[in-house]
């Protein structure tokens, strides 16, 4: 890439070279752009053409940074209520009262209550992933960092079992994104097959895989396999779909397991070299012939043997699982089951088929090891940790649904004090019965919120409001995968300044260092980042700026090489040192050490009489183009989209109730009910509906008891709280009975 990543241009406006991250919220992806500034305004977004992984492609969402960066309702400058929280009563103050503030409440719950006292809530695929667990493990001190979702159903879950299946950080789809010259490498293979397990990549990008790579591999002649309930735009070019009922997931993964190992279709040295379980592996996949996955599943039989074997003869084939692995209580056997899949079919860390990272590099390890700041005796007292091994040994946060089962009932101890970094959970972006959560919050005596935009949840429970810039407002570094696969680190470049704004890191950097000073020794966030930059790739963050993304390269078949373990051995870094087919740590923690198929709690077979009642399925969270979640509802262009939360339903389902195209109807189950606008389309199965999440209403009343219109949409007021998988991990938003009807 060019050197220099700013330049004057003629007419007084300049440009900046960055990657974008968030805020607003975006997975890690650092799609490159070319940012143009006049008279201290953003006024114009390009895709940056030399960046490596995506070419100069960008989204809508990129393309309206300007709308949203300049937007009349974005907050820019910190404020304090006035008045009863919800009152929409607000006063600008200036950062020191604000710090003054702070530091104050949280001094005074430390010394009065304990450190645990405070909790800090985090949110989703935003930059902030990388710096709310150092804000509360090194700047305020406590050991409550809680990511709100039931069951901790995204990523986390996948990190955990392959954490202990793999002994390794996070499976991804070799894309060749690690290389400069990139498909070009003379060491990559395109993937011959691709299955795409629950994921629609082209939307969500997820964690750092570009999801128009994609498109890029069928160009080089892979074909894919869609494994999803909806039938996609990817799906609509795939050479195989499997449209599944909601919740089967694990079903099928087993069924084609069944075929691969009893058409000897696996690869026999792996596995017999680097397996641990064989023998109890293949007893439990016997159990899971086609015929009966058939039945459990609504895919055909016939199909199920089709799709295993032209994946398992594929030479080399890759596997891209999804959310839906993680939104499911069934999930942590069916991630044992797809690991499992890729292993026995030779496509473990080879080209084309799927990469692995150590558990945590860069700054993914020093945001997990800046708990050391915590005693052993307080770093004890996280909430769930003792009832959920599983979650706390792999994940550095306490458990979802204890927490909220916490801020109810008082035990173990009182939490007294919140702090909302980037998360805006009421509505429904990460949280299952959103409403039950706004209740219990409201016992919090002083809660901080940093974001962009004013929203339900800091409208709520807000004291004190910190402005985030956007990613064209402050430097930072993207990576992906948070560090658990960093297959490239790039540069986000300062390029204006709204407001006054601070960044998530410079947050902890201020409070740190009047809180904690020995834990934040750096003089600014440029000598911070060459310090975490330097170790591994021997620069720092001035020369990051100038190579604008730095992609390491990648060595294959490490488990071979001892490469993953800690001692230098061959092997995996597990219990045994072999992928866990059969999992020690499973079994110690009271679960089966083998995947098996469980029904979703509430389904046609598992609650047969409810399902009188409730008759659809439904699923939910499919991600679309124009929005992050919760983020984004205020920009006009991208509403002009998508104007209205969405109920895919099939046609002939819909003449039986009476609906037609743009009704609006509501979905209803035993636990809640939200409104939406129908959308007809046979892309779905008849028996199951999906909504679309992470709706509010920006222009509706601010103030209690509207806030923004929260409630009317709030898909997840029909998921139920702590419907968890036994060890702690997945909940119901990917398979839940509902009714639909048309609004009176």
């Amino acid at each position: 890439m060019e050197k220099q990543w700013k330049k004057s241009l003629d007419d007084g406006s300049y440009t900046v070279r960055t990657c974008g991250w968030s805020p607003p919220g975006d997975h890690p992806v650092g799609c490159g752009m070319i940012l143009t500034v006049k008279e201290g305004r953003l006024i114009k977004v390009e895709g940056d053409p030399e960046h490596p992984i995506t070419n100069g492609r960008l989204c809508v969402r990129c393309l309206t940074l300007p709308e949203y960066t300049h937007h009349p309702q974005r907050v820019i400058y910190p404020m304090k209520r006035l008045g009863a929280k919800g009152e929409n009563k607000w006063q600008r103050i200036s950062w020191d009262e604000a710090w003054d503030t702070i530091v104050d409440k949280i001094n005074y719950f430390k010394e009065n209550h304990g450190a645990e006292s405070i909790v800090v809530f985090g949110g989703t695929g935003r930059e902030a992933c990388l710096y709310y667990y150092p804000l509360g493990f090194a700047s305020i001190g406590t050991p409550n960092v809680c990511y709100p979702q039931s069951g901790w159903s995204c990523y986390g879950p996948r990190c955990a079992i392959t954490d202990y299946i793999l002994g390794a950080g996070y499976p991804e789809i070799d894309f060749a994104g690690h290389f400069e010259d990139r498909y070009n490498h003379p060491g990559w293979k395109a993937p011959e097959y691709l299955m795409l397990w629950g994921k629609e990549p082209l939307k969500s990008n997820p964690d750092g895989f570009f999801g128009h790579s994609v498109i890029d591999m069928m160009k080089l002649g892979t074909k894919i396999i869609m494994v999803d309930p909806r039938i996609n735009w990817l799906a609509t070019r795939a050479e195989h779909v499997l449209q599944l009922r909601p919740g089967s997931d694990t079903a099928l993964a087993l069924g084609l397991l069944h075929v691969i190992i009893k058409e000897d279709l696996y690869d026999h040295d792996f596995v017999e070299n680097w397996c641990y379980g064989w023998d109890e592996f293949v007893e439990r996949v016997m159990e899971y012939p086609p015929e009966k996955v058939s039945e459990i599943t609504w895919v055909p039989a016939e199909k199920i043997y089709e799709v295993a074997r032209v994946f398992a003869k594929a030479k080399p084939a890759s596997l891209g699982w999804g959310l839906a692995v993680d939104q499911n209580p069934n999930g942590v056997q069916l991630g044992h089951a797809l690991l499992a899949m890729i292993a026995i079919t030779g496509n473990l860390d080879v080209p084309g088929g799927v990469t692995i990272g150590p558990p945590a590099s860069l700054m993914g390890k020093w945001r997990v090891e800046s708990r050391s700041n915590l005693s052993e005796e307080l770093w004890n007292k996280r909430i769930g940790a003792e009832q959920w091994p599983a979650v706390s040994t792999a994940l550095a946060t306490t458990h979802p649904d204890e927490t909220l089962n916490t801020l109810e009932t008082g035990k173990p101890y009182k939490l007294r004090m919140g702090w909302f970094n980037s998360s805006n959970f009421i509505t429904p972006t990460n949280s299952a019965q959103p409403d039950r959560w706004y209740r219990a919050l409201q016992s919090l005596e002083f809660s901080v919120v940093q974001d962009t935009f004013m929203t339900p949840t800091a409208m709520a429970f807000a004291d004190i409001f910190l402005p985030l810039p956007t990613f064209a407002e402050h430097d930072g570094v993207v990576l992906t995968h948070y560090g658990r696969n960093a297959v490239f680190a790039g540069a986000m470049n300062k390029a204006l300044t709204v407001g006054e704004t601070k960044s998530d890191l410079e947050v902890c950097f201020e409070l740190g260092k009047r809180l904690n000073p020995k834990a934040w020794p750096w003089d600014n966030v440029s000598d911070f980042f060459t310090e975490q930059l330097k170790p591994d790739t021997g620069f720092g963050f001035e020369e990051l700026r100038e190579k604008g993304l730095y992609q390491p390269g990648y060595t294959y078949k490490k488990h071979e090489k001892g490469l993953l373990r800690f001692d230098g051995e061959p092997g995996f870094n597990t219990v045994t040192g072999m992928v866990e087919l059969c999992s020690t740590l499973f079994e110690s923690w009271g679960d089966d050490a083998l995947p098996y198929h469980e029904e979703p709690p509430y389904s046609p077979y598992s609650t047969p009489e409810l399902a009188k009642e409730y008759p659809l399925t439904l699923t939910t969270g499919a991600r679309k183009y124009t929005s992050f979640h919760s983020e984004h509802r205020q920009l006009k262009t991208l509403r002009e989209i998508d104007p209205n939360p969405e109920m895919e339903i099939h046609p002939e389902t819909a003449a039986g109730l009476g609906i037609i195209e743009g009704d609006w109807v509501v979905i209803e189950n035993m636990f809640g009910k939200a409104r939406m606008v129908a959308h007809l389309t046979e892309a779905i199965h008849p028996k199951v509906v999906h909504a679309t999440h992470g709706w509010w209403f920006p222009e509706k009343e601010a103030a209690e008891p509207s806030l923004f219109g929260v409630w009317e949409s709030n898909i997840n007021t029909l998921m139920p709280h702590q419907h968890n998988g036994k060890l702690g991990f997945g909940d119901t938003f990917k398979s839940i009975l509902c009714k639909v009807y048309r609004e009176a």
